[in-house]
């Protein structure tokens, strides 16, 4: 079986996950889906790339392996839903994000398999996550949790019309400082190459709202990127425009040199 997740540890106080980007699927379960579900067009592409300005920086990376079709890392074990009266995309989706099966007719995963796949995939994934930052606090005495995402820019059953470049989430203030969202809201705001919103349609998900307790030293950020920032196609095969990806990702390592730099009561000078 492979691996749950790949964790890469750092030496500073911001951990970056990446809970969409693996393509991996639990044993037997490509067989039983549809050709759609098969392609996984709901992955958050090549994020890896775009965060590996992160390991320069001494910032950990814990990445998932598996699709978000095997289990949503970024929902609840509860399943509980993110934004009430909006379609809910689900623990273990069964529709793609623009409502096609995932699973060929009789196919989806009973309520059995939905609490294996709990334990095998979403429990391993969050005792990382948590243990991590725990380390990290008790090393520093803060730390910052940063959930990077993607999706395609227009779905509209999800959500009307095209999303902004780029979507800062902090449950609407509630999961960091107040000033490190202004700092980063400052600095999305000084690159006119991208339009932002910050919690905007997305405001963060399980990660950001369960982990986020700035009273507790843990600050957490979700950025969601509208994938025609670095896509030459938002359709299968998903090929990356290398030109366009190379300027998303210094922009993204100025966020997180930010959120680096910030400390709790303090600004950082001198970088």
């Amino acid at each position: 079986m492979t691996d749950v997740f790949s964790f890469v540890r750092g030496t500073m106080p911001v951990l970056v996950t990446l809970p969409h980007s693996g393509c991996h699927l639990a044993p037997g379960m490509e067989k039983r889906m549809t050709e759609r579900g098969r392609q996984l067009p709901d992955t958050d592409w090549y994020m890896e790339h775009l965060y590996a300005g992160a390991l320069s920086k001494g910032m950990g990376v814990l990445k998932a392996q598996h699709s978000r079709y095997v289990v949503d890392l970024n929902r609840g074990a509860d399943d509980a839903a993110l934004y009430p009266g909006r379609p809910s995309t689900g623990l273990v989706p069964a529709l793609t994000f623009d409502g096609q099966p995932i699973y060929r007719e009789g196919q989806a995963p009973d309520e059995s398999e939905i609490a294996e796949r709990r334990e095998a995939y979403w429990r391993p994934y969050h005792e990382a996550v948590a243990e991590e930052l725990e380390r990290l606090r008790q090393k520093w005495g803060w730390a910052v949790l940063w959930d990077g995402h993607s999706i395609k820019s227009t779905i509209p059953r999800l959500f009307e019309g095209a999303l902004p470049d780029l979507n800062l989430g902090t449950n609407s203030g509630q999961s960091c400082d107040g000033e490190l969202q202004a700092l980063l809201a400052q600095r999305l705001a000084g690159n006119v190459a991208y339009s932002h919103v910050v919690n905007g349609r997305f405001k963060g998900g399980y990660t950001t709202r369960h982990y986020g307790q700035p009273e507790r030293g843990i600050h957490a950020i979700q950025l969601e990127i509208a994938q025609s920032t670095y896509l030459r196609s938002e359709e299968a095969p998903w090929p990356i425009d290398l030109e366009k990806a190379v300027r998303l990702s210094r922009m993204i390592d100025g966020l997180l040199e930010t959120a680096l730099c910030w400390r709790p009561e303090a600004t950082c000078s001198g970088k």
